[in-house]
């Protein structure tokens, strides 16, 4: 072979060698990146068609799949889509998955290696997707939904032994029904619902944290037991009424005049919710005291998975004393989800131990086998077993003879804190109503309570947790102990 021809045939064995490295590792180092690429239309086409597993509530399923005429053959639908949207999420042919539809994608289409066996490796066939069973309660969340009606807010419930979430409710809510599908009117529902100035897409339970106003006291009075600020609910504090915040000549002042807040026990401030005890006593503890127990409560952790993430609820950093005065009211910059007060209130029911939130029971194939099963885990010792009953104790008093009346329920034990949380510059805004709270029917079974409103048709001089909240935390915990 001449000199020139030999060259020529290198070349195109080295352009033979390149292809095929370069064929090798796309069909390896890269496949899983293709294949995973929301613009690959063969993702979409091979999710879609076959009916998706489904997400269930009290073993009943609240999706399904319905057959469609275009290139991906089926899509999602939904029973009771505003009702359950901030559970299951959604899932949409165009504009993807969130939450619980988006986190076990792989399970519900059949993806999943869990679910595949030797047989459908051979016919190169997708397995039936597997179920996502939930911990929801049908008969609390039906509850919460209802009594919150047309005001916006969130609610959630929670068994204090299990922390399985039994309600977790977010108004105004949508139907993920109405653009799961690839048409003109699912465009046109996405477009609306993006377009929502009262934004029913948040989930306002898990992702919205707002100024959690005097609900916050119960975790200022923890701190000042677990610390020996004070020996006991009963005690005595050194509280003037009103308060000059320190180093200011701002005072601070009780909602009611005539309330009974100078020098009020833990149990009487709570009962009437004195400012001016819980502002000094925060100030008196110093920011990292009240910091440390509140991040015992779940504040501050900003990798909260029920398994959906949750928003961070924060206590701040880097306050002077009339800062940190304020945030013991609940207000400066303390900000906290439905389900972080969730957490607090059902911490102190479950005597001081915090199980970790969890919206997931178990995982099953296409044939209902269980795949993984979701146990029971401690989030931490929030406060001690004294402190809990010593505040288990103060809410109850709230209840039976404060601010939180509208809890009360016949044959059953209830604790509650209201709260009034002011909203914008020099309380411009509508203030948010907050009631947090738990219930116990004396046979061993409890649920913990948190309901925010944040918009109502209510006057504004109506508004308050007792008013607005307590009543939709009532309605919740009679379902769950019903």
């Amino acid at each position: 072979m001449n000199k020139p021809l030999r060259r020529v045939s290198v070349f195109c064995i080295l352009l033979i060698l390149a292809l095929l490295a370069w064929v090798t590792w796309l069909q390896g180092a890269k496949a899983a990146t293709f294949s995973d690429d929301p613009h690959n239309p063969r993702v979409s086409i091979a999710k879609y068609a076959n009916p998706l597993g489904n997400i269930l509530v009290g073993g009943q399923p609240v999706t399904g799949s319905t057959a469609t005429d275009g290139t991906l053959k089926y899509q999602r639908t939904y029973k009771n889509g505003p009702l359950y949207a901030p559970v299951t999420g959604f899932s949409s042919q165009i504009f993807g998955s969130n939450q619980l539809e988006s986190l076990y994608g792989d399970l519900l289409d059949g993806s999943d290696s869990r679910l595949q066996n030797p047989g459908d490796a051979l016919t190169r066939q997708r397995p039936k997707g597997g179920d996502v069973a939930t911990t929801i309660d049908a008969k609390v969340q039906q509850a919460g939904y209802k009594a919150l009606g047309g005001k916006s807010g969130a609610a959630v419930a929670l068994d204090p032994a299990t922390g399985k979430i039994l309600g977790m409710v977010s108004t105004p809510s949508y139907d993920p029904g109405k653009f799961a599908g690839s048409g003109s009117g699912d465009q046109k529902a996405w477009k609306d619902l993006s377009g929502n100035k009262a934004h029913p897409e948040i989930n306002r339970a898990l992702r919205q944290p707002l100024p959690p106003g005097s609900t916050f006291k119960l975790v200022v009075a923890a701190a000042a037991l677990e610390n020996g600020l004070y020996s006991s609910v009963d005690e005595a504090t050194d509280s003037p009424d009103p308060y000059t915040l320190p180093n200011t000549r701002t005072v601070l002042k009780n909602e009611s005049a005539s309330a009974p807040c100078k020098n009020a026990t833990i149990r009487t401030a709570l009962q009437y919710s004195c400012n001016t005890v819980f502002a000094k006593m925060a100030a008196d503890l110093g920011q990292d005291k009240v910091r440390a127990q509140a991040e015992k409560f779940g504040f501050n952790n900003g990798k909260l998975d029920t398994p959906v993430r949750a928003g961070k609820s924060l206590y701040p950093q880097g306050m002077d004393k009339p800062q940190t005065a304020l945030s013991g009211i609940g207000q400066f910059d303390d900000t906290a989800t439905p389900l972080q007060m969730a957490m607090v209130s059902s911490a102190i029911a479950n005597g001081g131990d915090l199980q970790t939130p969890q919206m997931v029971d178990k995982l099953t194939d296409g044939g209902g086998n269980t795949l993984q099963e979701y146990e029971p885990k401690k989030y931490g010792k929030a406060v001690s077993r004294r402190t809990a009953e010593q505040l288990q104790s103060s809410m109850e008093t709230v209840v039976n003879e404060g601010t939180g009346s509208n809890a009360k329920i016949d044959g059953l034990t209830v604790g509650g804190k209201t709260g009034t949380a002011q909203h914008g510059v020099n309380n411009e805004g509508t203030p948010y109503a907050w009631f947090v709270s738990y219930a116990k029917d004396g046979k061993g079974h409890q649920v913990a309570v948190a309901v925010m409103v944040e918009d109502s048709d209510a006057a504004r001089s109506e508004i308050s947790g007792g008013g607005l909240a307590a009543p939709v935390a009532k309605a919740m915990m009679k379902a769950a102990l019903s």
